[in-house]
C-alpha cells in the first residue's frame, strides 16, 4: 500500500508542484488505484509514474473548487485511449455538481467514453460511511473551507492471521493440504492420531491500516476525528506559522494547526501537502521543523514521491 503525490500544490501549479491529486495505490490489496481530486495537469503527471490509467477505479473529489477537478475531463478520456487493455466501469465519489460538472464537460467537448462512470454525490446531510468492500470503508466528513469540502478515513479492514509453517512442520503435519484445512481454521488429526488445533498454529488478525485524506479546510475538530489513530494523515498546509489569521480568511491551514490535529489526533505520521507557491524550497525545511516542534513524526510532500504506509 502506498500513496502517490501527483500534484502538491495551492490554487495554481507552479514549476515545482502542480495542482492537487494523489493515488493511493492498493495494488496488491485489490489490484486497484484510488484517486483523491483530479487537478488540470494530473493525467501528465501519471504519465511519469507507473501508475495504468485503467487501474484507476475509484476517484474522491473533495470539493469543487477548480484545482482540485479540473483534470477530471482529460484524465477521464485519456483513460478511454488504453486500447489494449480492457474496459473497465469508473465510481465517482464526491459533492452534489460533480456529476453535472462532468458530464457537461464531456457533451460539450464531444467526448464519448466505452466505459461508464457511477457517480456517488452527497451533501451535509448523507455523510459517513459512504463505501464498504470485503475489504475497506471508506468514511467522509464535512470540514471547514469557503465551500463545502469534505475529508476521507479510508480504513482496511482486519488482516487474517498469518500461518505458522515452520510451526507446523516441526509438529510433524506434512507440507499439503492439511496446511490448507488448518489455515481456513480447521482442526485436523494425523494419521498417528495428533489433534492439531488450528488456532495454536495461526496468528491473532493484524489491523489493517487508517489512511485520512483531508480536503481544503480550517482546522476542526471534524479534522481531528476523521484522522483518530490514522497511520497516515495527509493535511493540507497552505500556510506557514504566523499565518493564521490569512490562514482563516481564506479557509485553509498552517503547518503549525496540521500538526496540532496531528497530535490530537494520535495519528502515527503527518504528510503535509498542498503548499503555496509563495514558498520557495528553502522554505520547506522551516515548515516541516516549525510543524516538528509540535508532531515530530512530519514531512512535506513533493510531487511524485511514493510514500509506503
Amino acid at each position: 500500500m502506498d500513496i502517490q503525490f501527483l500534484g502538491t500544490g495551492a490554487g495554481q501549479p507552479s514549476k515545482a508542484r502542480n495542482v492537487s491529486s494523489l493515488a493511493l495505490k492498493l495494488l496488491d490489496e485489490i489490484n486497484e488505484v484510488w484517486l483523491f481530486d483530479c487537478g488540470e495537469g494530473t493525467q501528465n503527471r501519471i504519465l511519469e509514474t507507473t501508475i495504468r490509467p485503467r487501474k484507476v477505479s475509484k476517484i474522491f473529489i473533495t470539493h469543487l473548487h477548480g484545482d482540485h477537478i479540473f483534470g477530471l475531463p482529460g484524465f477521464l478520456s485519456s483513460r478511454a485511449f488504453q486500447a489494449n487493455e480492457e474496459q473497465t466501469d469508473l465510481e465517482i465519489y464526491g459533492p452534489q455538481g460533480i456529476k453535472s460538472f462532468v458530464l457537461t464537460s464531456l457533451r460539450v467537448s464531444g467526448s464519448r467514453l466505452p466505459y461508464r462512470i457511477h457517480f456517488h454525490e452527497f451533501d451535509q446531510d448523507s455523510l459517513g460511511k459512504i463505501l464498504e468492500t470485503d475489504k475497506f470503508t471508506v468514511y467522509a466528513e464535512e470540514l471547514d473551507h469557503t465551500i463545502f469540502c469534505v475529508g476521507y478515513r479510508v480504513m482496511q479492514k482486519d488482516l487474517e492471521g498469518t500461518l505458522d509453517a515452520e510451526k507446523l512442520k516441526a509438529a510433524g503435519v506434512p507440507f499439503g493440504p492439511l496446511f490448507g484445512k488448518i489455515k481456513n481454521g480447521q482442526d485436523v488429526v494425523l494419521e498417528d492420531g495428533t489433534e492439531i488445533k488450528a488456532a495454536d498454529y495461526i496468528s491473532a488478525p493484524r489491523p489493517g491500516k487508517i489512511i485520512t485524506i483531508l480536503g481544503d479546510t480550517r482546522k476542526t475538530n471534524a479534522s481531528v476525528r476523521l484522522a483518530v489513530n490514522a497511520d497516515v494523515l495527509v493535511h493540507e498546509s497552505t500556510y506557514g506559522k504566523g499565518d493564521e489569521t490569512i490562514a482563516r480568511n481564506h479557509g485553509h491551514s498552517t503547518n503549525m494547526q496540521a500538526a496540532q490535529v496531528a497530535l490530537e489526533a494520535g495519528a502515527k505520521r503527518l504528510l503535509l501537502n498542498h503548499i503555496s507557491a509563495r514558498f520557495l524550497s528553502k522554505d520547506i525545511s522551516k515548515l516541516k521543523k516549525d510543524a516538528a516542534s509540535v508532531f515530530e513524526n512530519v514531512h512535506v510532500v513533493k510531487d511524485l514521491e511514493e510514500v509506503e504506509i
